[in-house]
């Protein structure tokens, strides 16, 4: 550990070549905690032409970049304390205050963006009925998805699918429950969304990738084991279950083009 690290300060080592440079897998130096670890847990920040703080959350953005252990409240330090400013050497580094609430709906976008190429790709079954026969389906689901206002009998329900076929095993299969039933209408491009699922794919494992960062990132759980009793099924709902609601149609994608966003913003 250099002098600079031990008093709390920047040092060159904070900010790396640049994207897609270095060794594969080389390790990345929070410049808040001034841990190492695998870039995969840590989002990437450049500097704008304008000085601003730029979160480059792909990693692709040209420039030397600091790095942040991927943490809403680690990125807030990191702005609150002007770390930015000392990483990249300049007072003109400018991290707006509310930089982790944009991260986080960047991150929401790009999960809502993942689900749609999931469905574009075959890999969404929506409706309740569907959810249920596709639990019961020898292949089984990756992952359940309930809308985050559905009605605590419809999750009971499809729990109580998930148990008859995986017993005190599922808590392997991931319960993704973060967006609202308009942000799923939205993402599979169809009305009153309430329940889905993912089948095995790539498409499958890329969208519970893009879950998972979203979730690390705000601190949630990712396995049933770890959900919270207080928010698994006991939120009041006026949403009438999709068994109900469920329409026959087609799983259009709204949304679901991937251009790389060379903004960085998810």
């Amino acid at each position: 550990m250099t002098r600079a690290h031990e008093a709390g300060e920047s040092s060159a080592a904070d900010l790396d070549a640049g994207p897609l440079r270095g060794r594969r897998g080389s390790e990345r130096t929070c410049i808040v905690s001034r841990a190492a670890g695998s870039p995969d847990g840590m989002i990437r920040f450049v500097l704008g032409p304008d000085g601003a703080v730029v979160p480059d959350l792909r990693a692709r953005l040209p420039g030397r970049g600091a790095w942040v252990t991927a943490r809403r409240a680690v990125v807030a330090e990191a702005a609150r304390r002007r770390l930015f400013q000392r990483a990249f050497r300049t007072k003109t580094a400018e991290a707006p205050d509310d930089l982790a609430d944009r991260i986080a709906a960047a991150l929401r976008e790009d999960l809502r963006q993942g689900l749609a190429l999931a469905n574009k790709a075959g890999c969404v079954v929506a409706g309740f009925a569907k959810v249920e026969g596709a639990i019961a389906d020898r292949p089984g689901v990756a992952a359940v998805i309930h809308a985050s206002d559905a009605s605590a009998d419809g999750r009971r329900k499809i729990a109580a699918a998930l148990h008859r076929r995986h017993g005190d095993a599922i808590s392997r299969v991931p319960i993704v429950d973060d967006l609202s039933g308009d942000e799923l209408d939205m993402a599979l491009g169809r009305d009153h969304v309430i329940h889905a699922a993912l089948v095995a794919g790539v498409g499958a494992s890329g969208c519970l990738a893009r879950w998972r960062r979203y979730r690390f990132f705000e601190g949630g759980a990712t396995t049933t084991e770890e959900t919270d009793p207080a928010r698994d099924g006991e939120i009041d709902s006026d949403l009438p279950d999709d068994d109900v609601t469920d329409l026959a149609g087609t799983g259009t994608v709204a949304g679901g083009r991937d251009d790389g966003n060379p903004q960085g913003l998810g």
